[in-house]
């Protein structure tokens, strides 16, 4: 990432765009408005012009020697998710991520692997205490 470029917090329609990055990896872009016309209803030229805003963000780059060009994420997909995360703890639950942690586990009905993920992760922090 150009050093002059001021990373921004990316909004939920450049989330969208960043998951399938992280998830497959470089892309041109119709191989990203393929990934989410069905599941956003998005145009190929609005994916597009997305693009183009978050290169300027600093959230993407692309490759453009060839056509069409090739995007790749500029983020790490933990850190931009982790930063959201308190963001949205901070803002709805006055930063309690154990608050938030109750809501959405009482929100949704958690399958089995996932709750076998969530106990490891406790025991985990309950070691490290």
């Amino acid at each position: 990432m150009a050093k002059n470029k001021v990373v921004k917090r990316p909004a939920a329609a450049e989330i969208a765009i960043l998951t399938v990055l992280w998830d497959r990896g470089e892309l041109a872009v119709p191989e990203i408005w393929e990934a989410l016309k069905d599941e956003r209803g998005t145009g190929y030229t609005t994916i597009l012009k997305q693009l183009q805003v978050m290169e300027t963000k600093g959230l993407v780059s692309a490759e453009k020697k060839r056509r069409p060009y090739v995007y790749r994420a500029e983020v790490p997909e933990d850190g931009t998710k982790r930063r959201l995360l308190d963001d949205f703890a901070n803002s709805v639950f006055g930063g309690s991520l154990s608050n938030l942690a109750m809501k959405a586990l009482s929100h949704g009905r958690p399958s089995r692997k996932e709750l076998e993920e969530i106990r490891k992760l406790l025991d985990k922090l309950e070691k490290q205490k």
